[in-house]
């Protein structure tokens, strides 16, 4: 049995996996969009969401945790300004997870990790308009 058997190891100390959680958890906040493992995809839904409810409360306590477990300001900025108000009427489920193939080298299966809601890129508005 595996009860309260929480979380994935993946295959990695508890130090290199909270730095990696940590890593991918700036990346997916700072672009919006990652390509990563579907395993780690899945585990990093379980750090990411919980940093954005963390947004919505624009307290300076919340403020501090949010940097302390980030470690950079600017996206500790975005998280209260940007993403916080975005998400405010959303109650968690704030990312998307889709099956993108399997990578060349060893037959990984990969993810998109994407936040719902999120803005187009003003290149892509520009020419969807074009066509037309």
């Amino acid at each position: 049995m595996r009860h309260r058997h929480g979380l994935r190891k993946l295959n990695r100390t508890s130090a290199h996996r909270l730095a990696m959680l940590r890593n991918m958890t700036v990346s997916l906040l700072k672009h919006e969009v990652i390509r990563t493992t579907l395993p780690k995809a899945k585990e990093l839904r379980r750090v990411v969401e919980p940093m954005i409810s963390l947004g919505k409360r624009p307290t300076l306590a919340n403020r501090r945790l949010a940097f302390d477990r980030l470690r950079d300001r600017q996206l500790v900025v975005k998280l209260f300004a940007e993403l916080g108000p975005r998400y405010a009427k959303r109650n968690g489920g704030y990312l998307r997870i889709l099956k993108y193939g399997f990578r060349k080298g060893d037959n990984a299966p990969m993810a998109l990790v994407e936040l719902l809601d999120r803005p187009e890129p003003e290149g892509e508005t520009k020419t969807a308009q074009a066509k037309p």
